[in-house]
């Protein structure tokens, strides 16, 4: 058990979308000081950097969660850069926090680690047994080999690193930029705005027969704080739901909570990405007790509100790689 009240505590990408919900839980939980390491002065990419934002911050721990990601076209447009940017601030955050004696390093994964056909649902001793569905594999290799570093650390240096593999997240805050959002936030825009356009129809990437397992942010966050105060040994573990919804499925669901009632167009041209994914999140709450809480459709509907509003207010987020 590593105890988190008292401790300083930094979290990259704490300013983000699961971040902001992250740091408000380790605050309630005791920690003595939450520190959110800002881009614009500390480059995570660069060892430098890296090194001074220790020295800078002194944190006791470590939650890894910043990253440069997005949907399938991001990804298809950015596979160098995805892989350099997430490789790299993990490489180097990592190794520093060794060469300080860091308490804790938590390091927050992806489900697109796992092979493209994967058996349902993906066990975490499948990690291994195959190739990333190719148009998000330099993203997922990239963060998987940090699950490898970090075991390696452990083993030579007796380094306290774990992993977590969460699922794809959606909720109130999510990035709903239109180049680089992931199909929730970018369903919840497309059914608003045609709904309001009066839009016969809504076009959809693919053929809307790939599934996807959605954890809302609250979940997800507290997923996290479980997994840094429990998480023991270098195996990593999956933060999920154990429920999976196709594509077409869930398109018909946000334009009924959308309220949109046009005609879902399908483009079999455009690729599905990987064809289902669903977690076996029995480890999960095994080893650290961690059980998702929030049920999808009230999730949707507190997300389809947020956006609605910030819509009315002009303050939806937007970040091109988030």
């Amino acid at each position: 058990m590593y105890e988190l009240k008292g401790k300083r505590i930094m979290v990259t990408g704490g300013a983000g979308f699961v971040g902001k919900v992250l740091c408000a839980k380790l605050k309630a939980r005791g920690a003595q000081e939450v520190l959110v390491p800002r881009s614009a002065q500390y480059d995570l990419t660069e060892a430098a950097a890296v090194a001074r934002c220790y020295a800078d911050l002194k944190p006791d721990c470590v939650i890894h969660l910043a990253a440069e990601v997005g949907g399938i076209g991001a990804n298809q447009r950015h596979p160098g850069r995805f892989f350099f940017a997430n490789m790299a601030m993990g490489l180097h955050l990592i190794e520093e926090g060794r060469k300080r004696g860091l308490g804790r390093f938590l390091q927050v994964g992806t489900i697109c680690a796992y092979p493209k056909h994967t058996p349902v649902p993906f066990n975490e001793a499948e990690l291994w047994n195959g190739y990333p569905e190719e148009t998000n594999a330099p993203y997922g290799i990239a963060k998987k080999a940090l699950l490898v570093m970090l075991q390696a650390y452990r083993a030579e240096y007796g380094f306290n690193g774990a992993y977590v593999l969460p699922v794809n997240l959606y909720g109130p805050g999510d990035n709903f930029h239109p180049q680089s959002s992931h199909v929730i936030p970018a369903l919840i825009r497309k059914m608003v705005e045609a709904r309001e356009a009066g839009a016969p129809e809504v076009a959809i990437w693919g053929t809307g027969k790939a599934s996807r397992e959605f954890l809302y942010v609250d979940d997800c966050a507290e997923g996290l704080c479980l997994a840094a105060e429990r998480l023991e040994g270098g195996e990593p573990v999956n933060l999920g739901t154990g429920a999976e919804i196709s594509i077409a499925g869930l398109a018909a669901l946000i334009a009924r909570l959308c309220g949109y009632r046009g005609r879902l167009a399908y483009d079999p041209s455009k690729p599905d990405g990987q064809p289902r994914r669903c977690l076996d999140t029995r480890r999960a709450e095994a080893m650290i007790g961690f059980k998702a809480q929030v049920g999808f459709e009230e999730g949707l509907q507190r997300s389809i509100a947020w956006f609605e509003e910030q819509r009315r207010q002009g303050t939806v987020r937007e970040v091109l790689y988030g």
